[in-house]
C-alpha cells in the first residue's frame, strides 16, 4: 500500500516493451521527429516564382536520433513562404499529388546559382535528410543502405508524411543521397549514380535520353514528349591582354620622389595579385523538346553564341594579398614583441664612453660607492652631438637599419621646419591650415587616435612604412631613437614641435599625442620665460610673468603701461636680482628669503594697513572702474600663472592620490589644500598687485557671484549699495578664507611655479626614451587604423560601391568601441584589420572587373552605365544575367575575352589582327573555336508518364545529369502509381 501511495512524479521513465528491436525503435524515433515538426499530411503551397530559390530565405532545423549506438542527425530544409489561404483547398487535396512531385516539373528555378545540392538536382522546396552525425562516419554497406531506406519507407507510410525523406550514404564528400516521397496512391523514388569516369555514350544528349526512357519504361507506344533544359558552363582563366592593373610600390622611389613612388604619409592600397581568378559563363537553353535539337557524339546544335540565356559569375581569388591589410597586420605584429630599443639596436646610446673598458677590479667599488647620476652628462651642448657618434661606435655605419637618405626624408616629412630653422628659435606650428570640421577629420575622437594632420599621425604612418620596407623592427627602433633625440634637441633649444595643436593636451587623442602636446606646452613656457628675461634685462621693464607672456601679451591695456618712473626703477631692480643662478633654485627658497629686500616681511605679521605700504607688483591692467573697498584705490587685475596642463595618465595618478586620502576630516582637508594650489597662487598675485586689499576685493574679481550687493538706506536716508560675501564664503574654516590668510603678497613671477615645465619636460622625454617598440606600436595603432579607414573611404569614393559604404560604417562603429579601451585585445584588433582588408579586396575586385570589361573605354554614356551596373551586380550577386545574351554589349565583351584567350592558347593571332588580315583562306587557316570545351554540362530531362501500367495515373519523371572533367552524376526521380500495385 505504501508503494501505491507514492506520488506519480517519481515514475520518470516508461519503457515500451512492445518495441522489440533496435530497428523498430529507430523507425519510431523517425516518426516521432516527423510528428514533432508537423510534417504530416499534404500542404499544397503556391507555385514557385522565378528565382525564388536564390532570393528566398532557406531555413533548417535539426534533431539527433540513434540506431543502436550509431548516431544520425535529422535535418529539415525548407523554403520560407507566406502561408496561403486554406479556403477552397479541400477539393484540391483529395486527389492531389504531393507538392514535391509537382515541383519536379517546375521550370522556373532550373540551375539555381546558390542552393543545397538536392534543391539543384530535384528542384525541391522542402525535404528531410537523415545523415550520420559524425563527419567521419559513413553508411557504406549495401545491406545497411537498404535497411535505412526501408526504415524511411515505413516511417513515411505510418505517419502520412508527404515531404521527401533522404538518407545520405557513402562518404560525405560524394554527396550521395537516396530517398522516397509518398502520397495517396503514389510514390517517387530518388535514385543516384556517381562515377569518376564517364562512359562515352553518356557525354551527349542522345545517350542521356536513352537512359531516361529505359528507366521510365513507359508502356505507351507514342512516348509523351520529353522536356529538356541544358546548361553549359565555360570557364575563363587566362585574361590575356587584361593584366591586373595594380603595380606593387616602387621601393626605390620612396626616397627619390619619382612619379608613382609611394610617398611617406600615404598608405598603399590594392591587391598585389588579380583578385578575380576566373569568370564562369553559363549558356542556358531553358525550354527544348526532343527532336528540335541534335546533340550526339558526331554533331551538336548547341552553339553557346546562339544560347537564349547567358549568365555570368566570377570566382574570387582566395585571400588575395592586399597591400593595406599587410601594412596594418605587420604593424600589429610589433605589439607582440618584447624587446626594448636597446636590445634591438645594441648597447644604450647614452652609455658612458669608457664603460666597455671598465676593469673588473672596480666591481666592488661600484657596489659600495654612490653611482653618479648620468643626467649631467646629457647636457645641451654635448648630448645631441655625441649621440650619433655613440650609435656608430656601438654599431657599424653599414649596419644601420635605415640609410641616411631615408632617414633625412622622414625627418623632413615629420619636421618640415627643420629644413630652414630660424636662428632665434621661433618656429610656427601648423596653424596656417585650420582643421576642417568634417566627419573624416573628427574620426580621431571616435578612435582615440590623433588628427590626420598631426605629427603623431604622420609618425605612425612613417613607422608603419619603415616596418614594412626599411629594416622592420630595427628600422622602427632606429627611427624612434632619432625622434626622441629630436624631441630633446627641440626642448633644449626652444624649438616648438610642429604639427601639434596649441594649448593643453587633448584628452580625446592617444596618450603619445598628449605627451608630445605636453612637451610643446613646456617648450612654450620655457621659451616665453627666456624671452621675458631677455626683454626685462635689456629694456628694464618686466611687470609680466614670463610664463604667461603668450597668454597675456595681447590683453595688455594702455593703463598698466603708464607707470611712474619710480615704479619702473623698482621693477628693474627686482628683475636684475633674478639672475640665472637664482632662477635655477628659486623654488627652494624659504618664506623669509623670498620676502627679503622687498619690504614684505611686515606683510606676514601685520594687516592691510602694513600691506598698503607695499609697492604694487605684477599688475596686468585696471579692472574697469572697480576700486578697493577700504582705501578706494583702483582694483588691478594681476598677472597670474596658468593652471598646469595634464595628460590622462597624470590625471589618473592625481585622482588615485586624492582617492587614497580617504574620507576622514584630515584627508578631506588635505585634498582641498591640494586642489586649491591654483587658487592660492592667484590670491598671492592679487595681493601683490593690490596692496591693502581684502578677501571681498578678491572675490569681486575672481568669483563675482559670491559677492552679493544690495541697495540699502543709510542713516542720512540716501540709497547706497552694500555688499557682503555669499553664504558659502561665510562657512567656518572655509578654504577660501584659510587660503587668503596664508597667502603672501608675491607676484606670479616670484611664486613657486604651478607648472614646472623643466620637470614635466624631463618626465615626458624620459617616458619617450623608455618606450619599447611594442609600447610604441600599441600607442600608435589607433592612428594606423584611423589612416587605413580614411584610405578605404577615399578609394571607395572613387568607385562608389553602395554595399561598401555600409561596411565602412560598421568598421567605424566597431573600431570606436574597441579602441576606446586602454589595452584592446589582439583578437578584436585582428577582426578590425580583417574587415578593412575585406573592403580593400572588394574595391580591388571592382577595379579588376572594370578594367576587364573596359568601362572607361565606352564612348556611349548609356552603354557605360549599363556596364558599370553589370560590374557592380557581379560583385554583389552570386550570378548575373547578361542582357541580350551573346548579342548584348556585355555579351560581346565576354565573347571577345574568350576568343582572345583561345587564340593565345593556340598561339594564333588575336581577333584584332585577324580583322586586318585580308584573304578568307588566311582566316580559315587561323580559325580557332571561340569557346573552349565546356567545363560543366548540366541537363534536366522531364516527362509526365503513366507508370507502371498504361492505365496508371500520369506522374512526373525527372532526371538531372551533370558532367565535369572528373565527375559524372545522374540524379533521378521516378514516380509510380501504387493504387493497384
Amino acid at each position: 500500500m505504501a508503494a501505491d501511495s507514492e506520488p506519480e512524479s517519481e515514475v520518470f521513465e516508461i519503457t515500451d516493451f512492445t518495441t522489440a528491436s533496435e530497428w523498430e525503435r529507430f523507425i519510431s524515433k523517425v516518426e516521432e521527429v516527423l510528428n514533432d515538426w508537423k510534417l504530416i499530411g499534404n500542404s499544397v503551397g503556391r507555385s514557385l516564382e522565378k528565382g525564388i530559390f536564390t532570393s528566398g530565405t532557406w531555413e533548417e532545423k535539426s534533431d539527433e536520433i540513434s540506431f543502436a549506438d550509431f548516431k544520425f542527425s535529422v535535418t529539415h530544409h525548407y523554403l520560407v513562404q507566406e502561408s496561403t489561404d486554406k479556403e477552397g483547398k479541400d477539393e484540391v487535396l483529395e486527389d492531389a499529388i504531393p507538392q514535391s512531385m509537382q515541383d519536379l516539373l517546375c521550370m522556373n528555378n532550373d540551375f539555381p546559382p546558390r542552393a543545397h545540392c538536392l534543391v539543384r538536382w530535384y528542384g525541391l522546396r522542402e525535404f528531410v535528410v537523415i545523415a550520420p552525425a559524425a563527419h567521419c562516419d559513413a553508411v557504406l554497406s549495401e545491406s545497411k543502405c537498404n535497411l535505412l531506406l526501408s526504415s524511411v519507407s515505413i516511417a513515411l507510410g505510418n505517419t502520412g508524411c508527404q515531404v521527401p525523406l533522404f538518407v545520405q550514404i557513402h562518404h560525405k564528400w560524394r554527396r550521395m543521397y537516396v530517398g522516397e516521397c509518398q502520397g495517396p496512391g503514389v510514390r517517387t523514388d530518388f535514385e543516384m549514380v556517381h562515377l569518376r569516369k564517364v562512359p562515352n555514350q553518356y557525354t551527349h544528349l542522345s545517350g542521356l535520353l536513352d537512359i531516361f526512357k529505359s528507366k521510365i519504361g513507359c508502356p505507351l507506344t507514342p512516348l509523351p514528349p520529353v522536356s529538356i533544359a541544358i546548361r553549359f558552363t565555360y570557364v575563363l582563366q587566362d585574361w590575356q591582354q587584361y593584366f591586373w592593373p595594380q603595380q606593387p610600390p616602387d621601393i626605390d622611389a620612396l626616397v627619390g620622389g619619382e612619379v608613382g613612388g609611394l610617398e611617406f604619409g600615404k598608405l598603399p592600397f590594392g591587391a598585389c595579385e588579380d583578385p578575380i581568378s576566373e569568370l564562369h559563363l553559363a549558356t542556358t537553353w531553358p525550354h527544348l523538346t526532343e527532336g528540335i535539337i541534335v546533340d550526339n557524339d558526331v554533331y551538336s546544335d548547341l552553339d553557346p553564341i546562339q544560347a537564349p540565356h547567358w549568365s555570368v559569375r566570377v570566382r574570387k581569388a582566395d585571400n588575395p594579398q592586399c597591400l593595406l591589410g599587410d601594412f596594418v597586420t605587420e604593424f600589429l605584429k610589433i605589439c607582440r614583441r618584447k624587446e626594448s630599443t636597446d636590445d634591438i639596436l645594441g648597447r644604450s646610446t647614452f652609455e658612458e664612453e669608457g664603460k666597455e673598458t671598465a676593469d673588473i677590479t672596480q666591481a666592488l667599488s661600484k657596489l659600495t660607492e654612490p653611482a653618479p647620476v648620468p643626467i649631467h652628462k646629457l647636457s645641451v651642448s654635448n648630448m645631441v652631438h655625441t649621440a650619433k657618434k655613440k650609435i656608430r661606435k656601438h654599431r657599424g655605419v653599414d649596419e644601420s637599419p635605415m640609410s641616411n637618405d631615408v632617414l633625412n626624408t622622414i625627418v623632413l616629412f615629420l619636421f618640415p621646419d627643420a629644413a630652414e630653422k630660424p636662428l632665434d628659435g621661433t618656429t610656427s606650428t601648423d596653424s596656417s591650415n585650420p582643421p576642417s570640421e568634417t566627419e573624416d577629420y573628427n574620426l580621431y575622437n571616435q578612435f582615440k587616435s590623433a588628427p590626420s594632420d598631426s605629427l603623431t599621425y604622420k609618425l605612425a604612418l612613417c613607422l608603419c612604412m619603415i616596418n614594412f620596407y626599411h629594416g622592420g623592427l630595427k628600422g622602427v627602433a632606429h627611427l624612434w631613437q632619432e625622434f626622441v633625440l629630436e624631441m630633446r634637441f627641440r626642448w633644449e633649444n626652444n624649438f616648438l614641435i610642429p604639427g601639434l595643436a596649441s594649448g593643453p593636451p587633448d584628452l580625446r587623442c592617444c596618450l603619445l599625442h598628449q605627451k608630445l602636446q605636453m612637451l610643446n606646452c613646456c617648450i612654450e613656457r620655457k621659451k616665453a620665460r627666456d624671452e621675458g628675461k631677455k626683454t626685462s634685462t635689456s629694456e628694464n621693464v618686466t611687470n609680466i610673468y614670463p610664463g604667461d607672456a603668450g597668454k597675456t601679451g595681447d590683453q595688455l591695456g594702455s593703463d598698466h603701461l603708464k607707470y611712474t618712473d619710480k615704479e619702473k626703477g623698482e621693477v628693474g631692480k627686482s628683475s636684475d636680482s633674478w639672475s640665472d643662478s637664482e632662477e635655477e633654485f628659486f623654488e627652494c627658497l624659504s618664506d623669509t628669503e623670498e620676502l627679503k629686500g622687498n619690504g614684505q616681511e611686515s606683510g606676514k605679521k601685520g594687516g592691510p594697513k602694513e600691506m598698503a605700504n607695499l609697492k604694487p607688483e605684477g599688475r596686468l591692467y585696471q579692472h574697469g572702474k572697480l576700486t578697493l573697498l577700504h582705501n578706494g584705490e583702483p582694483l588691478y587685475i594681476p598677472v597670474t600663472q596658468e593652471p598646469a596642463p595634464m595628460t590622462e595618465d597624470l590625471l589618473e595618478e592625481q585622482s588615485e592620490v586624492l582617492a587614497k586620502l580617504g574620507t576622514s576630516a584630515e584627508g578631506a582637508h588635505l585634498r582641498a589644500r591640494m586642489q586649491s594650489a591654483c587658487l592660492l597662487s592667484d590670491m598671492e598675485s592679487f595681493k601683490a598687485a593690490n596692496p591693502g586689499c581684502f578677501l571681498e576685493d578678491f572675490v569681486r574679481w575672481y568669483s563675482p557671484r559670491d559677492y552679493i550687493e544690495e541697495e540699502v538706506t543709510d542713516e542720512k536716508g540716501s540709497v547706497v549699495l552694500k555688499g557682503e560675501l555669499s553664504a558659502r564664503m561665510k562657512i567656518p574654516s572655509n578654504m577660501w578664507v584659510e587660503a587668503w590668510e596664508t597667502a603672501k603678497p608675491i607676484p606670479a613671477r616670484r611664486q613657486r611655479r604651478l607648472f614646472d615645465d623643466t620637470r614635466e619636460a624631463e618626465k615626458v622625454l624620459h617616458y619617450l626614451a623608455f618606450q619599447k617598440p611594442a609600447d610604441l606600436a600599441r600607442h600608435l595603432l589607433p592612428c594606423v587604423i584611423h589612416a587605413a579607414v580614411l584610405k578605404v573611404k577615399e578609394e571607395e569614393n572613387l568607385e562608389n560601391i553602395s554595399s561598401i559604404k555600409k561596411i565602412i560604417k560598421q568598421i567605424i562603429s566597431h573600431s570606436s568601441k574597441v579602441l576606446h579601451f586602454p589595452n584592446p585585445e589582439d583578437k578584436k584588433l585582428e577582426e578590425i584589420i580583417h574587415q578593412i582588408t575585406n573592403v580593400e579586396a572588394i574595391i580591388a575586385r571592382a577595379r579588376s572587373l572594370k578594367a576587364k570589361f573596359g568601362t572607361e573605354k565606352c564612348e556611349q554614356e548609356e552603354e557605360k552605365e549599363d556596364l558599370e551596373r553589370f560590374v557592380s551586380c557581379l560583385l554583389e550577386q552570386p550570378e548575373v544575367l547578361v542582357a541580350g545574351a551573346g548579342r548584348g554589349h556585355a555579351g560581346r565583351i565576354i565573347h571577345k575575352l574568350f576568343v582572345n584567350a583561345q587564340r593565345a592558347a593556340a598561339l594564333a593571332p588575336p581577333e584584332e589582327e585577324l580583322k586586318r588580315a585580308g584573304c578568307p583562306e588566311e582566316k580559315r587557316q587561323n580559325s580557332v573555336s571561340d569557346f573552349p570545351p565546356p567545363a560543366g554540362r548540366e541537363l534536366i530531362l522531364r516527362a509526365s508518364v503513366p507508370r507502371p501500367a498504361p492505365y496508371s495515373k500520369a506522374l512526373p519523371q525527372r532526371m538531372y545529369s551533370v558532367l565535369t572533367k572528373e565527375d559524372f552524376r545522374l540524379a533521378g526521380a521516378f514516380s509510380s502509381d501504387t493504387s493497384f500495385f
